[in-house]
């Protein structure tokens, strides 16, 4: 097949805090599918992962542990890469940001950026919260205090390098209004126009010295590169940018890039700060940022307390490769997010892979050893049917194509069972074993044992990029072969004569959902006492109490505590706020607070981003699946360069220590609290 060119596509880089779970590891396996899929088409492809490995919380997780920060981050970028690994992610790179060469460039495109005059040094002064490390200015704060954590803020100066934004804003906004298919999915990209371009840049700190672990400013000791133009830089450094204008063969073949592929929180740092640096650098943008949804435990509140956070080494041991990766590409729509329970695993391998793919394999494979003793030819004895099982069959290559083409993977992995579902179909129509029955029937027999094979071979074909063993081990007990992309159109290249294997494979074996729940118990059980573990809390401990301690300085449940009394708001300036029920159903950390935490909350039929500043007093885990109460009609503000759409309500203790407020009773999501 003639090469259709060049593609290069990249995940971001996983940050090296700890082991990424199922939902950090989907993006590593979509990509893998587009990179197979785009190799397939007859692209030369570089494929590029890795580990983003500097930062204070680095730093500090490696205190805590006895270890140095190198140290600390071999250690998990050596699981990242087992687990991408594992999963079969086909990557031609797998860098990391402690690699010599990109450290060198880094250091390069700072001194460069520093010497065309975009990057300046000055003094960052505001208001300096000394818990979280962090300037804020007036209008950031939320009742005078820091918006993470909710502490006193003081006036404060510190020395730092700063990028000029502003500089490049007017250029970026009309490279985005004539490339609308730069930011992916649309929503994604009014989003950066209306809340980030639109209003105005603020210079970037691009330095900090308030910690080491980090790329040393080269001409300034005092200072490290900020983690941000350290990360993003790796999509050049990776395949051989050069500062200097020395650049390697693949830096020319692939760049620009294709596809960013990243997760939908990290697309400002991606479409506004890396672009802008790209025209500093005066290198091309890449073509397409595509920011993916999340894919979300449902069901119950996921916390390493309860040993029920989701990895995919544990799904892989209970289901297998594919069968993950059938499941991440399948269950994650293109724009909303993706749910994912041990239940539905189990309901998917059963009802999909068990069922539909592993059941057709076996039966024909079993059809053509007893009627023919494994030998498949072609008759022409023709029907009807058989016609309309031949054009869902030829039509599939091209149906996944105008998927693939737009990024909708989940709904290519569709069209591909949808052939197999014909496929199934085609079985109960023919009824093979009513025409064995008749000598005089027995070339229609083979007609239709032939067009089986045919079929699943051309979709074994089309499952390659998703599923590549399964794939593979059905071309082998076919005795089929990978054909060229542009033959997947075209029925009847099977030669005839062909002989199936004499011991076919089951792929698939129905699983009983009582012994699944019995492993994933013991996983739980794992997890809980590793947490205990790490955390030095005692055996039998309630585990998700083991934080409160035994101060005795702590308030009690009874104590009196006397706040200062706000002005009297009459019954209609109460009647302007609107609280509701709200279901958390993600949380995460906000990469660049100690003490802030963007919890997705559930609200009727919306979902809305609240950032909260209780990272101190909730983990992530301990805050899925909580029900809570909201202010829903708060104006919409900007925290941590982060849009927060309401506010969680809290009591507060003398102590500063925060505590949810939750209904007493079941209530559903969306309920008005009056």
């Amino acid at each position: 097949m003639e090469k259709k060119g060049n593609y290069y596509i990249t995940t971001a880089i996983t940050y090296t805090s700890g082991k990424p779970h199922i939902g950090n590891t989907y993006e590593a396996v979509l990509a893998d599918s587009i990179a197979r899929y785009k190799r397939q088409e007859g692209y030369e492809v570089f494929f590029q992962t890795g580990t983003d490995e500097h930062g204070q919380k680095i730093e500090e997780k490696a205190a805590a542990k006895g270890v140095t920060p190198k140290e600390f981050v071999d250690e998990v970028a050596g699981t990242v890469k087992g687990l991408w690994d594992m999963m079969g992610t086909s990557y031609d790179r797998f860098i990391r940001t402690t690699d010599a060469d990109h450290e060198k460039q880094v250091q390069k495109m700072f001194k460069k950026m520093y010497d065309k005059g975009d990057i300046y040094k000055s003094t960052y002064e505001g208001l300096y919260c000394t818990p979280c490390e962090s300037f804020w200015t007036e209008s950031q704060l939320v009742d005078g205090k820091c918006p993470d954590c909710g502490r006193e803020v003081k006036p404060a100066k510190e020395e730092a390098y700063f990028f000029k934004m502003s500089k490049y804003a007017d250029r970026l906004i009309e490279h985005i209004n004539t490339h609308p298919e730069f930011i992916q999915p649309v929503s994604r990209k009014n989003e950066m126009m209306n809340n980030f371009l639109l209003p105005g840049l603020q210079d970037l700190c691009v330095s900090r010295t308030s910690f080491k672990w980090g790329i040393p400013v080269d001409f300034d000791d005092n200072h490290v590169v900020y983690v941000w133009l350290d990360a993003l830089t790796n999509y050049i450094t990776g395949i051989g940018y050069d500062a200097d204008g020395n650049y390697s063969d693949n830096y020319k073949k692939f760049w620009p890039a294709d596809l960013h592929l990243i997760g939908k929180d990290i697309v400002r740092f991606h479409t506004i700060y890396w672009p802008i640096f790209l025209m500093s650098l005066d290198e091309p943008l890449p073509k397409q940022v595509f920011g993916h949804p999340w894919l979300l435990q449902g069901g119950e509140k996921m916390s390493k307390s309860r040993g029920n956070v989701i990895y995919a080494d544990d799904l892989v041991r209970l289901f297998g490769v594919d069968a993950t990766r059938y499941f991440v590409l399948h269950e994650m729509p293109y724009e909303n997010d993706g749910i994912i329970t041990w239940e539905l695993v189990v309901e998917r391998f059963n009802s999909e892979l068990a069922n539909v793919l592993g059941n057709l394999v076996n039966r024909t494979i079993s059809m053509s050893n007893k009627y023919f003793d494994g030998f498949v030819s072609s008759t022409g004895i023709r029907e009807e049917v058989d016609e309309d099982l031949k054009a869902v069959v030829t039509g599939c290559r091209d149906k996944i194509n105008e998927k693939m083409s737009t990024l909708r993977v989940a709904d290519a992995l569709t069209e591909v069972f949808a052939l197999f579902r014909r496929c199934n179909k085609y079985i109960d129509e023919t009824e093979p074993w009513v025409l064995a029955k008749s000598e005089d029937k027995r070339d229609r027999l083979s007609e239709v044992m032939y067009n089986l094979v045919e079929s699943i071979c051309i979709g074994a074909n089309l499952l390659i990029p998703f599923m590549p063993e399964t794939a593979q081990k059905i071309l082998m007990q076919l005795r089929g072969t990978e054909r060229d992309y542009d033959l997947l159109d075209e029925f009847g290249l099977t030669a005839p004569g062909t002989r199936v294997t004499q011991e076919p494979e089951m792929l698939f074996a129905r699983l009983d959902i009582n012994e699944i729940m019995k492993e994933v118990e013991k996983i739980r059980e794992a997890q809980k006492a590793a947490y205990e573990k790490e955390n030095g809390i005692t055996a039998g401990m309630d585990s998700d109490h083991a934080d409160s301690g035994n101060d005795s300085n702590s308030t009690s449940d009874d104590a009196v505590i006397d706040i200062e009394a706000k002005e009297e708001i009459t019954y209609d300036d109460f009647a302007k706020l609107q609280f509701q029920v709200g279901e958390i159903i993600a949380c995460e950390e906000v990469k660049k607070s100690k003490k802030l935490l963007c919890s997705k909350v559930k609200i009727g039929s919306q979902v809305r981003q609240i950032l909260s500043g209780i990272k101190s007093n909730y983990t992530p885990e301990e805050m899925v699946g909580k029900k809570v109460m909201v202010l829903v009609n708060l104006k919409p503000r900007e925290i941590a360069g982060m849009m927060s759409e309401g506010m969680l309500l809290c009591a507060e203790d003398s102590d500063g220590k925060l505590s949810l407020m939750m209904p007493e009773k079941t209530m559903p999501a969306g309920a008005e609290i009056c």
